[in-house]
């Protein structure tokens, strides 16, 4: 493997080589929102074929990136969730290769079949397991990749901070639940990494994902302190609980505001 970056580095993020079957090509679309842009993943032989997770914007030069680092040899395309950020360039990378475009959501897919939990996409000698883990969005997949002990998480884990529940179409109590489901799988096979949608490389998986289920439930007795402290409204909530974020992120805090809201059923979480 090479040096990539591990959990807590500060270290800029550029992508580049995991392993002898797996590459991330970093997309040019850095923001607040996808940190250092998204990583599109390519797993598999070159020689042989590839499978592509994830090919982000609709930005020419970086699916022609992917098209290079891939051999020209892509067999298929998966799709974490439909968020514009990972699925855009989908539809213009099968235009590119011919390679079907398979997500859980129909509605991306083309040329292929849709995804489903416990579907396994193989070719050579690799195999990607497909992980339903709803919770930021509905339609959110992970995978395991066998021959490399990794899970790739697209949004459900971050390689820095934590991600959105995109209320309504997020749900926690499902984000709950699929981090828990992530955390057996990682357990069960003695995962080595996790391979997330943005951000670097984080080593120790079932570390990391206590760390995510200790900080959801941290910040969600700090909504409820907030609501019997008088926060009666969404925005009431950020501005106790979310005190050092910025601007540019405030309508993220929002939307996990108003997810963290129902599950707790405050019945004002709509105002």
């Amino acid at each position: 493997m090479s040096g990539l970056p591990v959990v807590g580095s500060n270290e800029p993020w550029t992508g580049g080589l995991y392993s002898d079957g797996v590459t991330c090509v970093l997309a040019p679309n850095p923001s607040p929102m996808t940190l250092d842009g998204t990583n599109t993943w390519i797993v598999g032989d070159p020689t042989s074929g590839t499978i592509v997770i994830d090919p982000g914007p609709d930005h020419r030069g970086h699916l022609e990136a992917v098209i290079a680092a891939a051999g020209g040899r892509i067999r298929h395309i998966l799709l974490t969730h439909g968020h514009p950020d990972h699925a855009e360039g989908a539809r213009s990378l099968h235009d590119m290769t011919g390679a079907p475009v398979r997500a859980l959501d129909m509605r991306h897919v083309l040329g292929g079949e849709g995804l489903h939990a416990d579907d396994v996409v193989a070719i050579g000698e690799d195999s990607v397991h497909v992980i339903a883990t709803p919770g930021h969005t509905t339609d959110c997949l992970s995978f395991y990749l066998a021959r490399d002990g990794v899970l790739v998480t697209g949004d459900t884990i971050l390689g820095r901070g934590t991600t959105v529940v995109a209320w309504p179409d997020g749900d926690l109590g499902d984000y709950l639940a699929s981090l828990a489901a992530l955390r057996a799988r990682a357990s069960t096979t003695a995962a080595v990494a996790i391979l997330p949608g943005h951000g670097p490389v984080l080593r120790d998986p079932v570390r990391v994902i206590d760390a995510y289920l200790e900080h959801r439930h941290a910040r969600l007795e700090q909504v409820r302190q907030a609501w019997m402290g008088g926060a009666r409204t969404p925005d009431e909530v950020v501005d106790v609980v979310y005190t050092d974020i910025p601007d540019t992120v405030r309508w993220a805090a929002l939307l996990s505001t108003r997810a963290q809201l129902a599950y707790l059923d405050v019945s004002s979480q709509q105002s």
